[in-house]
């Protein structure tokens, strides 16, 4: 049984990484069965069940995952050699990036998109949760202004962005269509409501252009793709089935 999707792009690069689902796990209704989030009201030892069979999965040693305390803010956590991830997972931040050699960082989505970015000269990586007010909190931005510091060119990076809420679910009020269309760097993220029907807003065409914006062309992204809240069977959705759902981890190793 699948547990994990992988990015072209990322895996011809060399890069340990995946974007989980939710089979494969050991917990039960209604979290089942791969759910990783440990406050969601889930049994705590299934949840590390979960863990250890998704870093199985996907390649990594589960001791050496970074994870942070995620608010819909736009603050970049940089990893350290000497960082702990039990002290880093109190933290409150959006995105991680790891420069060390054989650090795995990763971020937990229920219909945000999380977004897997990769040095392929310098083994630099980040991992993003891009929620709608983190998008308009320019959170990529913030996550390739750490990359870049820590010496990444544009031309190196390699983006993937992982399966989240697509346009044909993710229903906004206007408010949210405004302050989403002002960072879109110019393209026009939301599908207009007809009547009653309020705008739809595509968050992964938002990302793409402000990865262009930043020299990340499109021959240097990929989007794996998925609707979360369409596919019940692989995925969990927040808005479809509320704040008792599983999460859902994108990882990454630095190379």
């Amino acid at each position: 049984m699948d547990l994990s999707l992988r990015s072209g792009l990322l895996e011809n690069a060399g890069f340990v990484h995946g974007f989980s689902l939710r089979t494969g796990g050991r917990s039960a209704a209604p979290f089942d069965s791969l759910n990783l989030a440990r406050g969601v009201g889930d049994d705590w030892v299934n949840v590390a069940e979960n863990h250890a069979r998704l870093a199985r999965d996907v390649g990594y040693a589960e001791g050496a995952l970074f994870e942070v305390s995620q608010v819909h803010g736009a603050r970049v956590r940089v990893v350290a050699a000497s960082d702990e991830p039990e002290r880093v997972r109190v933290e409150e931040a959006d995105a991680l990036v790891a420069s060390v050699r054989g650090a795995v960082i990763g971020v937990r989505v229920a219909d945000c998109l999380p977004l897997l970015l990769a040095d392929v000269r310098a083994g630099t990586v980040a991992a993003v949760h891009c929620g709608w007010r983190s998008v308009a909190a320019e959170i990529v931005d913030r996550a390739l202004d750490a990359m870049f510091a820590a010496g990444t060119r544009a031309a190196d990076v390699r983006a993937a962005i992982g399966p989240h809420i697509r346009a044909c679910c993710f229903e906004v009020g206007d408010e949210v269509a405004t302050a989403l269309r002002a960072v879109g760097r110019g393209t026009e993220p939301t599908v207009p409501g007809g009547g009653a029907m309020k705008p739809h807003v595509d968050l992964a065409a938002i990302v793409s252009a402000q990865l262009e914006a930043r020299g990340v062309k499109a021959a240097q992204r990929d989007d794996v793709g998925g609707c979360t809240r369409c596919d019940g069977e692989r995925f969990y959705s927040y808005r479809r089935d509320g704040a008792r759902s599983g999460r859902h981890l994108a990882v990454i190793a630095a190379r």
